[in-house]
């Protein structure tokens, strides 16, 4: 079986990201960039299952500019066998993700895609989501764990109150969430082989979607800053800053 694992090349966490004096947008000059942690644990949980037999190929795939390639050839070090790059230098939409994924699933059939449930660039949390149902495959999200059982996926998501197990046929969409598992760093030997490891540049124009753009970003502002506390006295002065100044009772 074959397991398909989108990744995306994002700011990395450990970075402030810094809006532009403009207010357009977020600046990304000069800024380090690193693969989703969310497709890191995809990557991870892909990597597990061919490990344990289960399956027998994992391919890597990312949509973006040319720079994409270096988070490729991180999925590429960290095990995966080979990658797919759809180069676009615009930013793409979740929907525009979607069909391109899609495009890239009719042509390598895998039995499972794996991807985060989210990139912390945008936070939309609906890639995997609309992939599902363009596929008309099913989708287990938020995935705490991840079991193959013959031609089902089991996958245990956590929910208000406890955990909820999902058994479904494959084919199958899994979005991951953090506690799945603590994705491995890539050795140096890995990585010079990576280097070496297929890695096929295509447009999307090869895929015939349209990645015009439906939404407008009208401004981009950091949060506020948080205003300093203050200390009361007594109880009673803190009732009263409650009602008389903050007006939350």
């Amino acid at each position: 079986m074959k397991i398909l694992v989108p990744v995306k090349r994002v700011i990395d966490y450990n970075v402030k990201a810094r809006v532009k004096a403009d207010n357009t947008g977020i600046d990304l000059a000069n800024v380090k960039m690193s693969m989703n942690p969310f497709d890191e644990i995809a990557v991870e949980e892909a990597l597990q299952k061919k490990e344990s037999g289960e399956a027998e190929e994992v391919i890597a795939v990312s949509i973006g500019p040319s720079q994409c390639q270096e988070t490729l050839r991180t999925a590429l070090a960290m095990g995966a066998d080979r990658a797919i790059l759809i180069e676009e230098d615009s930013d793409v939409e979740p929907l525009v993700v979607a069909k391109l994924l899609k495009a890239v699933v009719d042509e390598e059939q895998p039995g499972l895609v794996i991807l985060g449930k989210q990139a912390i660039d945008d936070d939309s949390n609906q890639t995997g989501q609309m992939l599902a149902a363009l596929l008309g495959w099913p989708q287990g999200t938020f995935a705490s764990e991840v079991k193959l059982a013959g031609d089902k996926v089991e996958v245990t998501r956590e929910v208000d109150g406890g955990l909820e197990t999902v058994a479904l046929n494959l084919p199958a969409i899994v979005t991951t969430d953090l506690r799945l598992n603590e994705p491995r760093y890539a050795t140096l030997p890995n990585i010079m082989k990576a280097k070496k490891k297929p890695l096929d540049t295509k447009t999307v124009g090869d895929y015939g979607v349209d990645v015009t753009p439906r939404l407008t970003t009208l401004y981009v502002a950091e949060p506020a800053k948080r205003e300093a506390g203050i200390i009361v006295e007594s109880v009673e002065e803190l009732v009263q800053k409650l009602k008389d100044e903050a007006g939350v009772i």
